[in-house]
C-alpha cells in the first residue's frame, strides 16, 4: 500500500542529504541527519540482527551501524569502497546508517514530493516517504522513524 505524500505549503523548500546505495539515490530530510563520517573500528554485536553491523564510538558516544543494504533487502557491498554513514538520533539512541556513498544536499519544492509509485519495490515502499521524479532519476524520500523501526524480516513484500 502506497502512502499518501504529506500536503504542504507550495512555496516550502525541503532539503535532504542525498545518499547512494546501490546506485539508487536516497534523501534523508537534512533535519534528521547529525552526521555524515566514515565509520571506523566497527565492534560486532554477538547474536544481532543481520542489519546490525556493530557498534562503534563516535566522539564518546555508542553509536549502533546499521547496515541500509540489508535493511533494503539488496546485495552486499563489493568491497572496493568502504561504507560511509549518516548519523541520527531516535528516541535517544544513536544510529549509524551505512550506505554506499554520500551525494549533495538538495532543496527541493515540497510540492514536488510525490506518493510512492505502484512499482516500487513493497520492501521500499514501507520506509519511503515519497519520491521526487528529478532528471533522469527518482530519489526516494526515507522515513527515517520507519527505517528504525522495521527489520528485514519486517520488510517482506
Amino acid at each position: 500500500m502506497n502512502k499518501p505524500a504529506a500536503t504542504t505549503n507550495s512555496d516550502e523548500v525541503v532539503e535532504y542529504v542525498t545518499v547512494i546505495i546501490d546506485e539508487q539515490l536516497f534523501g534523508l530530510p537534512i533535519s534528521r541527519v547529525q552526521d555524515v563520517f566514515s565509520p571506523d573500528r566497527l565492534t560486532r554485536v554477538p547474536l544481532g540482527p543481520a542489519e546490525v553491523s556493530g557498534v562503534l564510538n563516535l566522539r564518546g558516544r555508542i553509536v549502533t551501524a546499521i547496515d541500509m543494504r540489508v535493511r533494503l533487502g539488496l546485495p552486499k557491498r563489493d568491497g572496493s569502497r568502504p561504507p560511509m554513514a549518516v548519523g541520527i538520533d531516535h528516541q535517544g539512541e544513536a544510529y549509524g546508517l551505512l550506505i554506499d556513498q554520500v551525494g549533495e544536499v538538495m532543496k527541493l519544492p515540497a510540492s514536488g514530493r510525490e506518493a510512492n509509485p505502484a512499482n516500487l519495490d513493497p520492501r521500499w515502499a514501507k520506509i519511503s516517504d515519497g519520491v521526487h521524479r528529478l532528471d533522469g532519476q527518482l530519489l526516494v524520500v526515507l522515513d527515517v522513524e520507519e527505517v528504525l523501526r522495521n527489520g528485514p524480516e519486517n520488510l517482506a513484500a
